[in-house]
C-alpha cells in the first residue's frame, strides 16, 4: 500500500504555517460573506483552495484529494442530508394534511404572546428534539414552525440557531461528549462533568438573549417570570444530569422540565401585554378560538411523537448490541473503504501519541441510523393520517427541489473538511494553537470552534481534535479531560455559524441563497460565547487545574 505521512508545519513555521492552513476557511468566509456567494458555490471554491494547498504545500497525492473528496461528499450524503430530507418531508406531511392547524393552534392556547412561544418552541422542544434526534433535524422543524407561527423567515432561522446552542453539545443521545471521551480513553462522566461548570449558565443566559433579540429590555422585563422558570429548570437539571448520568439524556430530561415547568406557570401567569411581531396583528379573543380535544392534539404531535420513539429505540443498548461488529446482524452494516485513502495516511505527535494510519470507511448503516427512524416516523404518519400517494408524491418532490442546493452545500462543506484533515492541514492549524503553551486552555475551544465550523458537527469536531487536545494537556499539565470538554463547548458555539446549519436553517424557512444574511445574524453571538469560553477555560484551568 502506498503510504503517505502527514507534514504539520511544511513551511518552517508553525505560525506561517498555520496562516496558510486558514486560508480554505478564509476563503469560504471571504466568498460566503463579502462576495455573498451562494453556499454551495463559497464551498467549491473553497474545495479548489484547499486541494491547491493540500497538493503543492503539503506534498498530498491527487489521487488522495479525490479519495477525500469522494468521502465528505458520501458522508455528507448519508447520513447528514438524509437526515434533513427526511425531517423536513416529515414537517411538510402535518402542514399538507393540515395537522401543523392544530399544532400551532396547541402552542397558541398555552400563550399567544409570540416572545414566549420562542421558548417553548426554540429553546425547549428545539433541545428535546436535539437530544434525540440531532444532526440539523431540530433546527429544521423547530425554524419551520415558527415560521407556521408567524415569524419571519429569517428571523425564525436565526433565533433557533442561537437556541441551539443550549442542547447542541449532547445531541443525539450525548454523542458529542461521549464520542471524544472513548477516543481519548478518558471517562465520559469526567468529561460531562467538566462541561457542567459552564453550560448550565450558558443554556440560562439564551433564555434572555432569544427574548433581549426579538423585543429588548421591555420584553426581558415584562416575561421575566417566564426566563426565569424557563432558562432556571433547564440549567438546574442539566446540571444534575450531567453529573450523575451524564450526557445520554440531558438534552430530553433538560427540555421536558423546562417545558412543562413554564407550562404550570403559564397557567396561573401571562405577560400583562401580549406579545406580536406583528404589531397590528389582533390576538384571537379565547371564545373566538377553535377548541382541540386532547385527543387532536395528541394526535397531530403524533409524528414528533414517533420520530422520538424510534430514535430512543435505536440508540437502545441491546439494539446497538445487535448491529455491533461481533452482533448478529453486522452484516446489515455496510462499511465500504474508499481505495487509494483507507489506512493509506499515517499520523504521527502531536496529533496522535504513537503513529496511526487514518481509516477511510464511507459507514452505511441503513437500519440503525437517524434517517431511518425520521424516515419510519413518516411512514406510520402517512398511513396514520391516510396520506394519499398523490400527496406522497407532491411532498417528496417539493422537498427534493427545496433542498438539493442546501445538499450541495452540504456535501461541498464536508468534501472540504475531509481534505483538510487527511491532509493534515486541520491539524496544522491546532498545533499552531497548541504551540502557544500555558495559554493554550484560553485557544483550546478555537479548535472545537473551527472543527464544527468545517465539519458542521460537535461530533466529527471531537473526532478531528480531541486527541490534540489531551495530548496538549498532558503536556501543559491539566485534566485531559478538561480540555476535551472545552472542545465540546467551543464547537458548540460554531454550530450557530457553520455552513451545515446555516444551509439546513434557511432550507427549513424557504431561503435558499441567503446564507450570507443569516450567517451575519449569528455570527456576533457565536464569537461573543467563544470568547467567554475561552476566557472561562483560561482562568479555571489557572485557578482549579
Amino acid at each position: 500500500m502506498n503510504e503517505w505521512a502527514q507534514i504539520y508545519n511544511p513551511l518552517g513555521n508553525i505560525a506561517l504555517s498555520g496562516i496558510v492552513a486558514a486560508l480554505p476557511i478564509i476563503t469560504f468566509l471571504l466568498c460566503l460573506t463579502v462576495f455573498k456567494l451562494q453556499g454551495y458555490i463559497s464551498g467549491l471554491i473553497s474545495i479548489i483552495v484547499a486541494a491547491v494547498i493540500a497538493v503543492s504545500v503539503y506534498g498530498f497525492p491527487v489521487q488522495k484529494v479525490f479519495g477525500a473528496t469522494t468521502l465528505g461528499v458520501l458522508s455528507a450524503i448519508w447520513p447528514v442530508a438524509s437526515i434533513i430530507v427526511t425531517a423536513i418531508f416529515l414537517y411538510k406531511l402535518t402542514v399538507k394534511t393540515g395537522y401543523f392547524e392544530i399544532i400551532k393552534s396547541s402552542i397558541t392556547s398555552v400563550t399567544a404572546d409570540q416572545r414566549i412561544q420562542v421558548i417553548i418552541v426554540a429553546f425547549s422542544f428545539g433541545a428535546f428534539l436535539e437530544g434525540a434526534a440531532g444532526f440539523g433535524a431540530p433546527v429544521a422543524i423547530t425554524a419551520a414552525i415558527l415560521v407556521g407561527l408567524g415569524f419571519k423567515p429569517l428571523y425564525a432561522a436565526g433565533l433557533c440557531l442561537l437556541a441551539n446552542i443550549a442542547g447542541g453539545a449532547y445531541g443525539a443521545m450525548g454523542i458529542p461528549v461521549l464520542s471524544p471521551a472513548l477516543l481519548t480513553n478518558l471517562d465520559p462522566l469526567s468529561v460531562s462533568a467538566y462541561t457542567s461548570v459552564l453550560m448550565p449558565i450558558i443554556s440560562f443566559i439564551i433564555v434572555f438573549i432569544l427574548i433581549f433579540t426579538i423585543d429588548g429590555i421591555k420584553g426581558i422585563r415584562q416575561t421575566m417570570p417566564a426566563i426565569l422558570v424557563s432558562g432556571g429548570v433547564f440549567a438546574v437539571v442539566q446540571f444534575a444530569i450531567l453529573n450523575t448520568i451524564g450526557p445520554a439524556l440531558v438534552d430530553i430530561f433538560s427540555a421536558l422540565a423546562s417545558l412543562i415547568a413554564l407550562i404550570v406557570l403559564l397557567r396561573f401567569w401571562q405577560p400583562k401585554e401580549i406579545y406580536r411581531i406583528n404589531k397590528d396583528e389582533k390576538v384571537e379573543a379565547e371564545e373566538d378560538k377553535v377548541k382541540y380535544s386532547f385527543k387532536q392534539i395528541s394526535f397531530a404531535w403524533l409524528p414528533f411523537l414517533l420520530l422520538t420513539i424510534f430514535v430512543t429505540i435505536l440508540n437502545l443498548g441491546f439494539v446497538k448490541a445487535l448491529f455491533a461488529p461481533d452482533g448478529p446482524l453486522n452484516k446489515l452494516i455496510f462499511n465500504i473503504q474508499i481505495p487509494g485513502l483507507h489506512n493509506s495516511v499515517v499520523q504521527s505527535a502531536p496529533v496522535v501519541e504513537t503513529q496511526t494510519t487514518m481509516a477511510a470507511i464511507f459507514k452505511l448503516d441503513l437500519f440503525t441510523n437517524t434517517t431511518t427512524a425520521i424516515a419510519l416516523a413518516a411512514l406510520i404518519t402517512m398511513i396514520i393520517f391516510k396520506v394519499s400517494f398523490k400527496t406522497y408524491k407532491d411532498t417528496a418532490l417539493e422537498t427534493i427541489k427545496e433542498l438539493w442546493r442546501p445538499i450541495l452545500t452540504i456535501c461541498s462543506v464536508l468534501a472540504l473538511s475531509f481534505i483538510c484533515t487527511y491532509s493534515g492541514i486541520s491539524a496544522t492549524m491546532g498545533i499552531a494553537l497548541a504551540s502557544t503553551g500555558n495559554l493554550f486552555p484560553l485557544f483550546s475551544p478555537v479548535l472545537g470552534w473551527l472543527g464544527v465550523f468545517l465539519t458542521g458537527s460537535v461530533v466529527n469536531s471531537g473526532s478531528l481534535f480531541a486527541p490534540l487536545q489531551a495530548v496538549t494537556a498532558t503536556q501543559i499539565g491539566i485534566d485531559p479531560a478538561f480540555l476535551v470538554a472545552i472542545n465540546v463547548l467551543g464547537g458548540d458555539m460554531a454550530k450557530m455559524i457553520s455552513p451545515q446549519s446555516i444551509a439546513v436553517a434557511t432550507a427549513a424557512v424557504g431561503l435558499v441563497g441567503l446564507e450570507s444574511e443569516l450567517f451575519k445574524f449569528t455570527i456576533k453571538f457565536s464569537v461573543i460565547f467563544l470568547v467567554a469560553v475561552g476566557l472561562f477555560s483560561l482562568v479555571f484551568s489557572m485557578l482549579f487545574l
